[in-house]
C-alpha cells in the first residue's frame, strides 16, 4: 500500500481556473485522431476531487517494457505515426496490438496474470530519454465498491489533455517530487535527493456497453460526488498510475505533437495514459471480488 499522502490541486482553484479558461462545456469532437480532449467543468471537478479519495485495492508492479512511436488505441495499425510513448507491462505492445495478440504476449508485470497495454508520452531530460525507475499500476474502490464490476476483456480507454495549451486545460496532469506533497499540473523543479513522479487517475465509470467510442473517452466517465451518472452506471475499479523517475531539476519535457509534428519538447501539463484491458478474467475477478468489493489493500498476488 502506498501511504504517503498524495499532493491534489484544490478543487475550489479549479474551478476558478475552468471558468477563467472557459472551459465550461465538454468538447467530444475535439480531434478524434488524437488525445486532444476538454473535459466538461463537471467532470474536471469530480477528477481533481477523486484524486486523492482512498479506499480498497490491489495493484501490479510493472516496468519499462520498451519505447516507440506507436499508439494502437488512438493510431491502430498505423506504426510510427504518434508521438514517442513509454510501454509498460506486456512486451508486445505496438500499432497492431489488439486483445488476441496482448493475451499470447509476456509480460514484465508482477502479476503475470496481468497482460494490459500501458502507456504515456515519454519523459525526457535535457533532450534525452529517461526510462521510470518503477511503475505501479493502483486498482481501487473509492466509491460503492461493493458494486465494482471487472473491466469486462478488451476495454480500452484514454485519460489527459495532449494538447493542452495551458495547465488549466488538463486536470489529469499531476507532477510532484518523492518524499513532498505538493503537487501540480506541469513539472516541478524537484531537489537534489527526490525524483520526480506523476499520478494519473482514471475514470471509475463505463456505459456498459461499448470498449471503445470514437474519441477513447465518452464510453467512460468519471463519478460526479462519487456517484455514477445515469448513463455510465457501471462501476468499475480506479486505475490509477504512479511512474517515478530516477531524475529531478529542471530540463524536463513530453513526447507530445507541436501544429501536427511529433516533438520531445512538450510540457508537463499535456501529460495522458492509455489503458488496454488484458488481464487473465478469472484473476482479475477474484482480485475484484477479495480486494476491490471486500474492502480490503491486497499486494500483487491479490490477497489482504
Amino acid at each position: 500500500m502506498h501511504v504517503r499522502i498524495r499532493g491534489a490541486i484544490g478543487v475550489a482553484a479549479v474551478a476558478v481556473s475552468l471558468v477563467a479558461a472557459g472551459l465550461v462545456l465538454a468538447q467530444p469532437g475535439v480531434s478524434h485522431a488524437g488525445h486532444s480532449y476538454v473535459y466538461s467543468a463537471e467532470q474536471a471537478r469530480a477528477m481533481v476531487e477523486q484524486q486523492a479519495v482512498p479506499g480498497s485495492e490491489f495493484r501490479a508492479n510493472c516496468g519499462s517494457s520498451h519505447r516507440r512511436q506507436d499508439d494502437p488505441i488512438v493510431f491502430q495499425n498505423q506504426p510510427g505515426v504518434s508521438h514517442m510513448h513509454e510501454f509498460f507491462g506486456n512486451r508486445t505492445t505496438n500499432a497492431q496490438s489488439t486483445l488476441t495478440s496482448l493475451r499470447a504476449g509476456t509480460t514484465n508485470c508482477n502479476p503475470v496474470a496481468d497482460r494490459s497495454a500501458y502507456w504515456v508520452p515519454t519523459l525526457y531530460k535535457n533532450g534525452q530519454a529517461v526510462a521510470p525507475d518503477s511503475v505501479t499500476i493502483y486498482y481501487q474502490g473509492i466509491h460503492d465498491r461493493q458494486k465494482a464490476v471487472a473491466y469486462p476483456q478488451g476495454l480500452r480507454y484514454v485519460v489527459g489533455n495532449s494538447k493542452a495549451a495551458s495547465p488549466d486545460q488538463n486536470p489529469a496532469a499531476r507532477w510532484s517530487c518523492t518524499t513532498q506533497s505538493p503537487s501540480s499540473r506541469d513539472f516541478l523543479n524537484c531537489p537534489p535527493g527526490t525524483k520526480v513522479e506523476t499520478y494519473l487517475d482514471f475514470p471509475t465509470c463505463w456505459n456498459g456497453r461499448d470498449l471503445d467510442s470514437a474519441n477513447h473517452r465518452d464510453h467512460m466517465a468519471f463519478a460526479v460526488g462519487l456517484v455514477c451518472p445515469a448513463s455510465h452506471p457501471v462501476v468499475v475499479p480506479r486505475l490509477e498510475f504512479l511512474i517515478t523517475y530516477p531524475v529531478n531539476g529542471t530540463g524536463l519535457s513530453l513526447g507530445g505533437t507541436l501544429n501536427g509534428v511529433n516533438v520531445t519538447s512538450a510540457p508537463g501539463y499535456t501529460f495522458h495514459g492509455d489503458f488496454m484491458n488484458a488481464w487473465d478474467p478469472a484473476e482479475l475477478q477474484r482480485r475484484v471480488a477479495n480486494c476491490i468489493n471486500a474492502g480490503y489493500i491486497c499486494g500483487t498476488d491479490g490477497n489482504p
